[in-house]
């Protein structure tokens, strides 16, 4: 009863709600449990129809240029849902290792060109970060 009654609480409080069945780029890390603290970035990118692959090749190549700091948690791209959207996740200690971090790719040879192609491929772009619960595996 006591979750029924919790229910109800909620649903007068959800404005809205959406669901999306979300698959892993192969060439992505798996997400992994981590040491914290952390903060955590989620990027969301909402592709032109039609461009999954071409982003999909192109992030291939770039991924390689996130990897040093072990930034990189995961990639996923949505199945189910509103379709041509992806998720990247970064891990970072606090906000200033993530733009010392997000500053040292751009001086990386081939991150830009990377860029470059992936851009006109995006109808929207949002950037949230997120501080982990307790129960969290990603610390």
């Amino acid at each position: 009863q006591e979750y029924l009654d919790f229910r109800k609480e909620r649903s007068r409080m959800l404005l809205s709600r959406r669901n999306q069945l979300l698959l892993e780029f192969s060439f992505w890390n798996e997400p992994l449990p981590r040491q914290g603290p952390n903060i955590y970035e989620l990027r969301t990118y909402k592709l032109k129809p039609g461009t999954m692959i071409e982003w999909g090749n192109n992030w291939a190549r770039a991924i390689k240029y996130r990897q040093e700091n072990q930034e990189a948690v995961g990639g996923f791209f949505s199945q189910i849902g509103e379709l041509y959207v992806v998720h990247h996740l970064w891990a970072y200690k606090d906000l200033q290792s993530r733009e010392e971090t997000r500053n040292a790719a751009w001086r990386k040879r081939g991150w830009d060109e990377n860029v470059y192609y992936t851009v006109p491929l995006i109808r929207t772009m949002e950037s949230r970060i997120m501080i982990p619960l307790r129960i969290s595996p990603l610390q």
